[in-house]
């Protein structure tokens, strides 16, 4: 069964929200938005497999005032069953000082819970720069 292109927006929405620093730092909304038993895989090669610790460590996130969007982008979407769907992309986070821009290959698992979409996994890779 194909998810209607209604919840695939709203699943994007969801997806770009745990890019806002406001947001991750608010244990209430991330706590809505990751599903229990939440796992990533994070672009550092740390696996994150204790929501509350994540959740916690999210909300003490150090972010600097002129930092810049993370800008997402080719973005693809594929049910995986009527109630989940995997989203692949592409995240660019600006450069900043000396840091150089970082890009990632990203992928999540979404799933469709008591009514509403939460994410179940998550994986950041790093990646150069588009040609």
């Amino acid at each position: 069964m194909k998810i209607a292109q209604e919840e695939l927006e709203e699943i994007r929405r969801l997806e770009e929200m745990l890019h806002r620093p406001e947001i991750r730092q608010s244990p209430k909304a991330v706590a809505e938005l990751l599903a229990e038993g939440f796992v990533e895989f994070g672009s550092s090669g740390t696996i994150y497999d204790d929501r509350d610790e994540l959740i916690a460590g999210l909300a003490a996130e150090r972010v600097e005032p002129a930092s810049q969007p993370v800008i997402a982008c080719d973005y693809a979407f594929r049910s995986i069953s009527p109630d989940a769907v995997l989203v692949t992309y592409r995240s660019i986070a600006a450069a900043m000082g000396d840091s150089p821009s970082r890009h990632a290959l990203r992928s999540s698992i979404w799933q469709r819970i008591d009514g509403r979409w939460q994410m179940i996994f998550h994986q950041g890779t790093l990646t150069t720069p588009r040609p």
